[in-house]
Parts: C-alpha cells; sequence; structure tokens
C-alpha cells in the first residue's frame, strides 16, 4: 500500500483559489489607484524569491498577493503563529512563520525547518516572498537587510543548481501609508540570477558572497522606492518633497514624451527628483543646504499644529483644485448621506480597535479586514431588511446602492477634511511664506 502523501503548504486548494480572488477584488477597492511597474522583470523561467520593502504590514502582503492570480508563499514573524486557530488560518493563506532576532538566539535556530519548506516551495516553482528588513516601518526608507532571505536563496540553489533562482526585490510606495482608498505604486526591480551571481563570484567565501549579495539586493531595492534616509532630517525632507512637487510634475510634463505618465509613476519621478536636488544642494553647499533643511522643519511643525494635511501642502491652488469634488459631493448628498450613515457601524468599530493599537501601522489591515468581513454580513443584513419591506424589485435597487457604501462614506469623509485643510493653509500666511521659500531655494539653477 502506497504512502499516504504528506500535504504541502504550496498545494492547490480550490477554497484557497477562492478566497484569493475575494481578497484580489477587495483590495482593488481599498486602493483608489495600483501602479504595477517593472513587470518585465519578472523572469518567466526558474524559480523567484519576491523581496519588498515592508512599510504597511498586512497590506504589503496583500499587494504583492493581489498582482495576478497565481500561488505565492509567504512567511512572517512567528509570535502571530502562537494561537492555534490563528496559525491554522495563516497556514490555510500559505504563510509560515519565521523567527527573528529580537526573539532570542535560539528561537533563531528553529528557523531552518521554515527555511527547508521555503526550499521545498522553490523547487515546486511557486513564488516565495520574504520581507528582507524582517519588521515593518510607516515611512518612506529602509532598514538593513536580515539574512535570512540569502540563507533560502544560497540552500535552494545548492540543493537544485541546474534550475534558474532570481531574487526580485519590490519597492512598494503608498501615498498614504494609514488612510483607506489611498495609491500604491509597486516596482518590480532588476532581479538577481543567485546561480550567475555564485559563480561570478566563485573567488569569495560563501560569507563573502552573501554579504555581497545583501548590499546589491539593498542597492537594486532602494532604486525602486522613493527613499528618504531616516536621519534627523527625514520629516524636513518629506516636506521639501511635496511643496515642491507641482512643480516638479511640471517640469517632467514639459517633455511632450512624459504627458501621457500615470500620475502615480509622474508623482515618484518628481519626488525622486527633489530628493537629488537635496542631494546635490548637500555637497555643493551645505549651508545652503541646511538652511533649506531648516525651513523644511518649520513649515512640517507648523502643519502638524495646525492640522493641515500633506495633500493641501501638494497641489498648486489648494481649494480651488477641489472645487469640483466639492460641488458634487454636494449635489450627490441625498444619496451620500444616508449610504455614509449606514456605513457607520463598520467606521465606529475600527475607530473603538485603533485606539487599542499600538502601532498606528495596522490601522489599514485592521480598515481591510473590517470590510472584508463585517462590511458583507452588514450588506446582507441590510438586504434582509429591504427585501422584507419592499418589492423585490426595489429592494434589489436598494441592496446595490447600499453595497459600496465604505468607499462612498470615506469619500465624503475626504472631501470635508481636504476642504477644511485647504481653508487652514490658505489663512496661514506664514506656513505659506514658508513653502514659496523653500521653492525659490531648491529649484534655484
Amino acid at each position: 500500500m502506497s504512502k499516504k502523501r504528506t500535504k504541502k503548504i504550496q498545494d492547490y486548494n480550490a477554497a484557497y483559489s477562492l478566497l484569493h480572488r475575494y481578497v484580489s477584488f477587495a483590495v482593488n477597492q481599498s486602493y483608489r489607484k495600483i501602479l504595477h511597474v517593472g513587470k518585465e522583470n519578472i523572469p518567466q523561467d526558474g524559480a523567484i524569491i519576491f523581496a519588498p520593502n515592508h512599510t504597511n504590514t498586512l497590506m504589503d502582503a496583500l499587494v504583492i498577493l493581489t498582482y495576478n492570480h497565481g500561488p505565492k508563499v509567504f512567511v512572517a514573524r512567528a509570535d502571530i503563529f502562537r494561537n492555534r486557530k490563528l496559525a491554522k488560518i495563516f497556514t490555510f493563506m500559505k504563510i509560515m512563520p519565521i523567527m527573528r532576532q529580537r526573539d532570542g538566539f535560539q528561537a533563531v535556530k528553529k528557523n531552518q525547518e521554515t527555511i527547508d519548506k521555503a526550499v521545498d516551495v522553490l523547487k515546486d516553482k511557486i513564488p516565495f516572498c520574504i520581507f528582507p528588513e524582517g519588521t515593518h516601518q510607516a515611512k518612506y526608507s529602509s532598514l538593513p537587510l536580515s539574512k535570512g532571505i540569502l540563507k533560502i536563496a544560497f540552500q535552494t540553489h545548492e540543493q537544485m543548481p541546474e534550475v534558474p533562482l532570481y531574487i526580485v526585490p519590490v519597492g512598494i510606495r503608498y501615498g498614504d501609508f494609514f488612510r483607506f482608498r489611498s495609491t500604491v505604486r509597486m516596482e518590480f526591480g532588476k532581479p538577481i540570477n543567485v546561480g550567475e551571481y555564485i559563480a561570478a563570484n566563485d573567488q569569495r567565501t560563501p560569507q563573502e558572497q552573501m554579504n555581497g549579495m545583501r548590499e546589491l539586493l539593498a542597492e537594486r531595492l532602494h532604486a525602486t522606492i522613493f527613499h528618504i534616509p531616516n536621519n534627523e532630517d527625514y520629516d524636513a525632507t518629506y516636506e521639501i518633497c511635496n511643496a515642491v512637487e507641482p512643480y516638479e510634475k511640471a517640469e517632467i510634463l514639459k517633455d511632450k514624451s512624459n504627458r501621457n505618465m500615470h500620475c502615480l509613476e509622474l508623482q515618484f519621478q518628481a519626488n525622486n527628483r527633489t530628493l537629488k536636488r537635496i542631494e546635490a544642494l548637500k555637497s555643493n553647499d551645505p549651508e545652503k543646504a541646511a538652511k533649506l533643511l531648516e525651513l523644511g522643519k518649520e513649515a512640517y511643525k507648523i502643519r502638524k499644529k495646525k492640522g493641515i494635511d500633506v495633500e493641501s501642502a501638494s497641489v498648486k491652488k489648494p481649494f480651488v483644485s477641489r472645487i469640483g469634488r466639492i460641488l458634487l459631493t454636494l449635489i450627490t448628498l441625498p444619496y451620500t448621506l444616508p449610504v455614509s450613515v449606514l456605513a457607520s457601524p463598520v467606521v465606529g468599530i475600527c475607530q473603538f480597535i485603533f485606539t487599542k493599537l499600538k502601532d498606528p501601522a495596522f490601522r489599514n489591515s485592521v480598515r481591510f479586514v473590517m470590510n472584508l468581513v463585517v462590511w458583507p454580513l452588514l450588506v446582507l443584513i441590510y438586504a434582509i431588511i429591504a427585501f422584507c419591506l419592499l418589492p423585490w424589485q426595489w429592494a434589489l435597487v436598494v441592496t446595490l446602492l447600499i453595497a459600496p457604501a465604505p468607499i462612498v462614506a470615506h469619500e465624503v469623509w475626504k472631501t470635508v477634511r481636504l476642504t477644511v485643510s485647504d481653508i487652514k493653509l490658505l489663512k496661514e500666511k506664514k506656513l505659506q511664506k514658508i513653502y514659496s521659500k523653500i521653492r525659490e531655494t531648491i529649484r534655484k539653477k
């Protein structure tokens, strides 16, 4: 009698496949715009390890999961697997536990089992995803890379040297880490062919090879993200980038070949141009750069103190640019207002959970799960009530109108929030003067 095959995490599962598609749909609704750049860099042969930056907890994995409908296996920090029920759910979702340095040396030694499973996944040519930074931070920056991803890569290559193995850096940039219906730009960078790298560096020790590959991966990952050095000038630099953004965009669009550039790509290019200008100024005129950064720090403090949204700072004409949106909101209030009220239970639950969170980076993850699970249940309840009280034709119409309520409520609130923010900025003359000085300084030839 043949031995029963041990079930593998990468095996096909019909229930998982259906959930995958539902989650993909939900992720696409959670973000106003999602842009994929560099998909041509994803190798079509061999095995792939995706190496994304990690800024937005669960959402990072979800946006990678949804770029296509193919299966992928992930790793996550081991402490979230302590609850047995949650552990079963995570395993069903094709997520494996991995220990981190902070868990202690003895705990990290247990990672060999995860590494062995990862190698097995890659042998089946199922894409494997690991966050090489080892932890998340809600910043436009990056952390030092851990060696876990390299251990997996080297061990996989050792066990199947005949199969091409690639590490693909993935840069994820969110318009806002904490807000629902923000934007996502995801870039697949130039892949590292592990076998070719090892062969080209065969005179170096395995440790030297690993260190060199880590440096190369960090370099290629940085090329895919909007990377602000995480130092005392971080907030000032971010403020300067936003203040200059509309003017940098205008410069880029002067080139007719850029007229059809996606708005998220345009923002990415504009922000990186500003970063280069700041770095050049630091090298060529340190005194002027220091004054610029002081202006950035002052602007950041005033904006935060007055409760002005960064979106107000990143457009040429605040309020004026949003008149069309304001009018549309006013015209549609007979629909949007009652629908927003119906969505309020989900909003209320989210706000309550937010008060319990130690790390605000989990906000979007919480909101996503609420919209994924709780909102469909509420829609079902509302639909039952509608079908009980109305003719089925009208009940169906009501249900369809209710279904997008969380998105509608968000868009209404966003309009109100940004309008108030724009008015605050228009009244804050000192901040406007600082922004003008920043723009003049950074853009002066």
